[in-house]
């Protein structure tokens, strides 16, 4: 049948048709008893909608068809939608909703296949919105503008009842807030707007009254775990019912009024706040209070600075108790320095370890409190204790360990353990290189007289001190373990030489130690009345060496010297071993002739710093000058601003610079 043949079908006819589909359509949605549609009755509504969509004007009828579309949700809703939903309150308003919703997006999907003939030719070239929108449109408009106020209501009640420990139905609180965001048709505009910002308020609200109770009534502890579970009970709140995009702004309203409100009240709590929590060691709390404060802005810096001032404390009392000690054994005139400093040193040692374990395990390794362990332990690692520098106490420290015979007695790998922490406490001493050459000192009286206990061990702690410290912190300790290799080497060789030269034989044993100056502690060297065999002993060594090199010269130390001497007594010989002379130098010298070869090597570093800097920069302000060279040393030392001004005057008089003429703060780099 063409076009020209087919019956004409008159609007409210064809509408009259489509009604009793629609009404069909409504009873079902009522539960007032009607047959399913079948497929006849399904292409019987299509049909009619198409032929009247395509008959010539003006008997096509789209537009009309269009608008009546609209009408009949309209209808439904205001006959029978809205009149169902104001009857209801609460909990039930939520429930017909929910079930009105339900039937709504049935109505639409029915309706929009009967009328599908529309969406496909005339809303597409009339640029109209589609017939699932419009339905959609038709509940925002009429059904949703009405009652999303008394809606949001009803949720927000619910969840602080729930808040409150209620049992609530979390499933119809799901479905509501899928209408929310179904009702955007496509944006969060409806859900963000009309429910999200009220909930957030009622939120803050809500914990604001909790926080404000609890931080009066609870611990620090206690407090914490309320806080820690609230936000993980919110979190759930989301997952069961909540759109997952409210998450983080909840618990940033959660932690604001909770944790951002009282961190200082709690962290202060006089009994149980973060000071009273270090000083019992409550890791469980301490682990705690940083996942809470981790969350929020800002929120570990007070956490961090209470750490480093119960550290730095802590510390501060080690050396109080170490100078106490060390006063009353000088008062009794006991002679147990040494055994104070070991025990101090080890105490450090502790203290680093359990704290470094805090950082490490409560705080999670963070940066914030790495630098509040670093600055503590700087604070009062720089201390002496009984006249003797930090320093000084390491290196005697190290002494102890590595020597024979020491008061440290320890298996290898705990001896490996410890020097890896002292090395680490170096890092927080100022004055790296008088640490060096205390060290110098004593690894060179371990080395030639043989009271090294571990050749792998003194190696091992000069590796973790080039990682430290750098390559030419460690290059003369270095060089001093590699001479006495060499030296033994050279001794096999000599031997070897009296073997093969019998007449050149001493008669005596000959024991040679060569070392290389630069490496070791400056030795004073005199000249000796020595015994004829002694002399010929050391003319034969001068001839093998010869052998060797023809470009070195030999001092000798007697002082360094050992001799065996067989005293023939009665009833029997004795072996005596004597010193080649002895020079006794008691260690208050010493140390002196440390302090004066470091601040020597300090004045070298500074001028060459301060040359090193105006070399580049050609010109520079006196702070400017100062600042700088404080930075380039702080590594090894920290200069003092008046050897530094001391040293830039030297330079000046020997023209290394020049005052600039105008400006006397200004230095000029002279080539």
């Amino acid at each position: 049948m063409t076009m020209s043949e087919r019956k004409i079908i008159e609007l409210e006819t064809g509408w009259e048709f489509m009604q009793k589909g629609i009404t069909k359509l409504k009873n079902i949605l009522e539960g007032i008893p009607e047959q399913q549609f079948n497929s006849e009755e399904y292409i019987m509504l299509y049909t009619t909608i198409y032929n009247m969509c395509t008959q010539k004007p003006p008997q096509d009828y789209s537009q009309q068809l269009y608008d009546r579309y609209r009408d009949s949700f309209e209808e439904y809703i205001t006959s029978m939608v809205l009149p169902a939903l104001r009857e209801k309150h609460d909990e039930f308003m939520l429930r017909e909703l929910v079930k009105r919703w339900g039937n709504h997006k049935i109505m639409v999907r029915w309706l929009s296949r009967f009328f599908n003939y529309l969406d496909r030719y005339f809303i597409a070239r009339r640029s109209l919105p589609a017939l699932n929108e419009v339905g959609l449109m038709c509940f925002r408009d009429l059904v949703y503008q009405e009652i999303k106020n008394n809606v949001r209501d009803a949720v927000i009640t619910l969840i602080d009842r729930e808040r409150e420990g209620e049992q609530i139905d979390r499933a119809l609180l799901k479905n509501v807030l899928g209408i929310f965001v179904e009702i955007g048709m496509g944006n969060m505009d409806a859900y963000e707007n009309d429910f999200e910002s009220a909930m957030l308020d009622d939120t803050a609200s809500y914990y604001s009254r909790k926080a404000a109770s609890w931080i009066l009534e609870d611990s620090c502890p206690d407090y914490m775990l309320k806080a820690e579970e609230c936000l993980k009970r919110e979190k759930e709140r989301v997952s069961h019912y909540l759109h997952s995009s409210s998450e983080q702004k909840l618990l940033e309203k959660v932690q604001n009024e909770l944790l951002s409100q009282y961190e200082s009240q709690l962290l202060e709590k006089e009994h149980s706040g973060c000071h009273a929590l270090l000083r019992d060691d409550k890791v469980d709390d301490l682990s705690r209070m940083y996942r809470l404060f981790c969350r929020i802005p800002k929120g570990l810096e007070p956490v961090a600075q209470i750490f480093k001032q119960h550290v730095t404390g802590e510390g501060t009392s080690l050396v109080k108790h170490a100078e106490d000690a060390a006063s009353n054994k000088k008062a009794e005139k006991k002679d147990v320095v040494g055994a104070q400093e070991q025990a101090f040193v080890r105490k450090v040692i502790e203290l680093h370890d359990k704290y470094l374990q805090y950082v490490n395990e409560c705080f999670m390794n963070h940066s914030l409190f790495h630098k509040a362990l670093k600055e503590a332990f700087e604070v009062f690692c720089n201390k002496g204790v009984a006249g003797s520098t930090s320093a000084e106490l390491l290196a005697t420290f190290c002494d102890n360990i590595l020597k024979k015979g020491g008061s440290e007695k320890l298996s290898d790998e705990d001896i490996e353990d410890t020097l890896e922490k002292v090395v680490k406490l170096l890092a927080y001493i100022s004055d790296k290189d008088l640490f060096a050459e205390f060290y110098r000192k004593k690894l060179a009286r371990r080395l030639l007289f043989d009271k090294s206990a571990n050749d792998d061990h003194e190696r091992s702690i000069l590796t973790k001190l080039k990682q430290q410290c750098g390559g030419q912190f460690t290059s003369k300790m270095e060089g001093m373990v590699t001479d006495l290799t060499l030296a033994r080497e050279n001794q096999t060789n000599f031997e070897e030489y009296l073997n093969d030269n019998p007449l050149a034989h001493p008669g005596i044993d000959l024991t040679v130690t060569v070392l290389t100056t630069g490496f070791w502690p400056s030795y004073k060297s005199f000249d000796l009345n020595l015994p004829a065999e002694m002399v010929k002993c050391v003319e034969v060594f001068k001839e093998f060496y010869q052998t060797k090199t023809k470009h070195r010269k030999l001092t000798w130390i007697y002082s360094l010297g050992t001799c065996n001497i067989i005293g023939k007594f009665d009833p029997k010989p004795m072996e005596l071993i004597v010193t080649t002379y002895q020079i006794p130098l008691p260690p208050v010298d010493e140390k002196k002739k440390v302090i004066e070869d470091v601040d020597k090597d300090r004045r070298y570093a500074i001028d060459a710093s301060i040359v090193r800097i105006m070399k580049s920069r050609k010109v520079l302000s006196h702070q400017q000058l100062v600042m700088e060279c404080v930075e380039q040393l702080g590594r090894m030392f920290k200069p003092d601003f008046k050897a530094i001004k001391k040293r830039i005057e030297d330079l000046i008089t020997r023209e290394y610079l020049e005052r600039d003429k105008d400006n006397p703060n200004m230095f000029r780099y002279l080539a």
